[in-house]
């Protein structure tokens, strides 16, 4: 395939990354999020361009998640036109199953943004009481030495079983995937098996990757960029995925690069 006029040559399958991560994970070649994501990672952006940015984002992350994992269905539905022509002005073909369930994770604190989106597109086209917004809030336990020991997540809001709906996590920052590994199993162990489980950062490194191929069955994950900037150069001139055990995207402190730079303490201009 040809590169596009101004972009670098790159192994492409039209509307996502050809790589080496197995067929559950999908990154999105699209230029318009790569762009957004330059925008909002960069040290100019402020409030409110960088929240609007990140709105941005997740319209289009959660335009080709429900696009590609929600099922569908056949049918008929009149259009302004039908009026003048009863037969020939009602749309007939493939809708979203409005009977789809979805629960959607709010990861506080980087996560309110991405899964409010979720949450107002879902329930534009879906029956509004299938459509869920659970909040999760996830502190580190620490023991007497400053070790992390543990999460807590009391004062949490989870507002039921997710038996049989789809899970949605956009948590922005697919780092470590220790956030979303608890998340998830939080849910398994208290809330029931979901048919689907869809993890939907925004950046991911190979780490996050492969922390969810190891610790989630059946996951799925779509990312608007894959962030891989420690590996050595002749690693980076590889397909992602092809070496993957020496791809790094992750600084000695679980930072990404080239990432966006601590982003829950940007959003809430919040510094502890």
């Amino acid at each position: 395939m040809t590169a596009r006029p101004g972009s670098e040559a790159r192994a492409s399958l039209g509307w996502e990354l050809r790589h080496g991560y197995g067929d559950a994970v999908h990154i999105l070649d699209n230029l318009y999020l790569l762009t957004a994501l330059a925008r909002l990672s960069g040290p100019d952006v402020r409030h409110p361009e960088l929240v609007g940015v990140l709105r941005q984002i997740y319209q289009v992350l959660m335009v080709a998640v429900a696009g590609r994992e929600f099922a569908g269905v056949r049918t008929e539905s009149p259009t302004r036109m039908a009026e003048r022509h009863p037969v020939e002005g009602v749309y007939r073909g493939n809708v979203l199953d409005p009977r789809t369930r979805v629960v959607i994770v709010d990861v506080i604190r980087a996560g309110i943004v991405p899964a409010q989106v979720c949450f107002e597109m879902l329930g534009s086209v879906l029956a509004s009481e299938n459509v869920r917004l659970d909040h999760l809030t996830m502190a580190r336990l620490s023991d007497e030495n400053g070790q992390v020991v543990g999460v807590d997540l009391q004062g949490s809001k989870i507002g039921g079983s997710v038996e049989g709906a789809t899970l949605l996590l956009p948590d922005p920052m697919g780092a470590t995937g220790s956030t979303t590994l608890r998340a998830v199993g939080h849910y398994l162990e208290h809330h029931g098996r979901p048919a689907r489980i869809v993890a939907m950062p925004m950046i991911a490194t190979p780490e996050y990757l492969r922390a969810l191929r190891a610790g989630i069955e059946d996951v799925v994950v779509y990312t608007a960029r894959l962030d891989r900037g420690l590996s050595a150069p002749e690693v980076l001139e590889c397909i992602p995925g092809e070496r993957w055990g020496e791809e790094r995207g992750l600084n000695e402190a679980g930072y990404i690069v080239p990432g966006a730079g601590g982003l829950g303490e940007v959003l809430n201009n919040s510094w502890c």
